[in-house]
């Protein structure tokens, strides 16, 4: 099923065309990063997706409601947080929270167990009587995603979550995040390529306002992966064990290069299934105690930049 569907969805600023017809699918339940760096065109399409921006060609559904045509049942079905959230600073989150529950007419008893439910969700009950002016980033981002999620919508559209967040703020958030996984199906701009990579299962790349593909995180790693090996041994003592090693795999026929530094080798092979049969006897052969044994497999940052013809984010 899909969640979220775009059909040649476009926006022109003037001369400039910030989003080139998008045709987009996102399937439901999954956790989606909308990849690209500042100024693809990431904010524009979630800004076309909540209604927040007309689109120049094309409709948008999401939960099969369309989008570009605003009213109450399009504000049910998704939640968004945008990329520098805004609070009444003097509220504290749990009136804030009580306060959107009013909004989206959540009554009773429901509603303050709606909050309580939101307040452990963001990790914010030991925090729910201070007032929202002093939280740091990393908490102002955990409340913003509970905000959005607090009328239980089927779709969550977050805006470059972790942007300006220092390390601890940005584990908090994607662990939040990683933890809606099942609950919502999110949509998640950014620009960070690692937390992209670490909490999303499929990914959509946008350079220059242009979606250049749609697919499956460990699929496209798997694509665009590299036969090479790398090996962390322990450097024996006395008989140049490691040395002996490292020249006879450079005899091998399947073996076509090695880098060393220290005592880690990097092999890149043309027969990945050969060397998994060959590798280990020829360890085992020279006496070596064995740390680390990998597949090198490319970063979302590496196949970005061959995508987009070297730019780099």
């Amino acid at each position: 099923m899909e969640a979220i569907r775009c059909e040649q969805l476009s926006k022109t600023f003037g001369d400039v065309q910030a989003l080139q017809p998008l045709d987009l699918a996102v399937e439901a339940g999954s956790i989606f990063g909308f990849l690209g760096r500042n100024g693809a065109g990431k904010t524009t399409t979630i800004r076309l997706l909540t209604g927040l921006a007309k689109p120049t060609t094309g409709t948008a559904w999401i939960a099969g409601v369309d989008t570009t045509q605003i009213d109450s049942v399009v504000r049910q079905v998704f939640g968004y947080l945008p990329q520098d959230p805004a609070f009444y600073a003097w509220m504290t989150p749990r009136e804030y929270l009580d306060y959107l529950t009013r909004l989206f007419r959540i009554d009773g008893a429901e509603r303050k167990r709606r909050v309580e439910e939101m307040l452990e969700l963001a990790g914010l009950k030991d925090a729910a009587g201070r007032r929202i002016g002093g939280f740091s980033r990393g908490m102002q981002q955990r409340l913003g995603i509970a905000q959005a999620f607090i009328h239980r919508p089927p779709v969550l559209l977050l805006d470059e979550p972790t942007s300006s967040l220092d390390p601890a703020g940005r584990y908090e958030v994607l662990e939040l995040i990683a933890s809606l996984r099942g609950q919502a199906t999110v949509f998640l701009s950014s620009h960070i390529l690692a937390d992209v990579e670490r909490v999303c299962d499929t990914v959509g790349i946008i350079h220059q306002g242009q979606l250049l593909l749609v697919a499956k995180r460990d699929e496209l790693l798997a694509q665009y992966a590299t036969n090479v090996i790398s090996l962390e041994v322990e450097r024996p003592e006395g008989l140049p064990a490691l040395d002996r090693f490292v020249a006879e795999l450079q005899a091998q026929s399947w073996v076509t290069g090695i880098t060393s530094s220290d005592n880690v080798l990097r092999i890149a092979v043309n027969d990945p299934a050969q060397s998994k049969r060959a590798l280990w006897p020829l360890v085992s052969k020279h006496g070596l105690a064995l740390n680390r044994y990998e597949w090198i497999r490319p970063s979302l940052e590496e196949i970005f930049i061959r995508l987009s013809g070297g730019m780099v984010l």
